[in-house]
């Protein structure tokens, strides 16, 4: 395969790989990866001959989406930074993707990939998995980056009453807030709701510092910023322990640690929270779905979270 002489990386981690078929990821950096766990996990579990190849690449992304379609590779997920550099060099794109301005998962189609975002379905799933709900619900989002357009996205898709969305840079919240309410519009245009009556803007932009303007009331929180990755991390943007309190449940993206001081603060104070590891194995197993055309059963989606826990908190 020209992509493995290419990334020379990947060449000397996985040169001993046999297959017939090949998934992958490029990233960078990309050793802390877990999706091989999840991919080789469902190709042994249902007997399929595929091996899934992470790729650190550091330029000319165009090229190794180009090398990799010429050299058969049946499907790529894509992470941290080229999510959304990605984009150009697809053939076509997911209609949740293009919303949302990011793909994470490549699907092989005639004419080069087709990008779609499962990031989105697999935080939705394991929200859902957990008891919680989106829809009607008041939310609290905290963060405006990458991470978090999916997170609002998938509010606007599942119906959430209101969004605050909570940043450092007003800028930065401003204008997700800003292009979600453009598609809450076009929603309901297209659905021919009576825009007089229900073009609301849900998705309210604030300064961190901004936080005591939120009603009091009870929230689900979604952490989606990069706070708490660190063991001397403290709480992400906001440092007042009553303004948490004001939670009715709540998920924070990161899953390594298991329990960022978020998550703590949550449990002892009874309210439900869950980490990102759930959404990490959807997120996996709903892209093997769409390169494999395939349904990745409860069992199977048990054992591999086994695999994920057992490799980060053992």
């Amino acid at each position: 395969m020209n992509t493995l002489k290419i990334m020379q990386k990947a060449v000397e981690d996985y040169k001993n790989i046999e297959s017939k078929r090949y998934l992958g990821i490029f990233g960078n950096p990309i050793k802390h990866t877990l999706s091989p766990i999840i991919h080789d996990t469902i190709s042994d579990e249902l007997s399929l001959e595929e091996r899934y190849i992470p790729f650190e690449i550091q330029d000319d992304l165009g090229r190794y989406v180009k090398e990799a379609f010429e050299d058969g590779i049946v499907g790529l997920n894509i992470t941290v930074p080229y999510k959304e550099k990605v984009i150009p060099y697809l053939s076509d794109i997911d209609e949740d993707a293009k919303k949302i301005g990011a793909v994470n998962t490549l699907v092989r189609c005639e004419n080069g990939y087709k990008g779609y975002n499962t990031d989105m379905e697999g935080l939705y799933k394991s929200i859902i998995e957990a008891g919680m709900n989106i829809k009607d619900n008041e939310i609290i989002m905290l963060g405006a980056g990458g991470a978090a357009r999916a997170v609002a996205y998938m509010c606007l898709k599942y119906g959430a009453k209101k969004v605050y969305i909570v940043n450092r840079s007003l800028e930065n919240a401003t204008r997700l807030a800003k292009d979600m309410n453009e598609l809450l519009r076009e929603k309901n245009s297209s659905e021919k709701i009576n825009t007089s009556l229900n073009d609301i803007e849900k998705f309210i932009p604030l300064k961190a510092d901004e936080y005591n303007e939120i009603p009091q009331g009870r929230y689900m929180f979604i952490q989606c910023t990069s706070v708490g990755l660190k063991a001397e991390d403290g709480l992400p943007l906001i440092f007042d322990k009553e303004f948490y309190k004001q939670a009715s449940c709540a998920v924070d993206l990161i899953y390594n640690p298991a329990k960022t001081q978020f998550i703590k603060l949550m449990e002892e104070n009874n309210i439900p929270a869950i980490n990102g590891l759930k959404m990490l194995l959807y997120q996996g197993i709903i892209a093997n779905e769409l390169w494999n055309g395939i349904t990745v059963n409860a069992d199977l989606s048990e054992k591999i979270f086994v695999a994920l826990n057992k490799k980060l908190y053992c």
